[in-house]
């Protein structure tokens, strides 16, 4: 993936699936990502943990 360094991104369902997969890659890539989700506030920020353990 391109750096991404200085750019936003919005993933919604990122909590889990596809969603967390890709909120994951474009943290890693260097972008401030926003993680959207409905229902599950722990996965959620397991993924935004995740990101920040990440560098992103």
């Amino acid at each position: 993936m391109n750096d991404l360094s200085g750019k936003t991104a919005l993933v919604t369902g990122a909590s889990r699936g596809i969603g967390r997969a890709i909120a994951l890659a474009l943290g890693r890539a260097g972008a401030q990502v926003l993680v959207h989700y409905s229902s599950n506030e722990a996965a959620a920020d397991s993924t935004v943990a995740a990101i920040v353990a990440s560098g992103g």
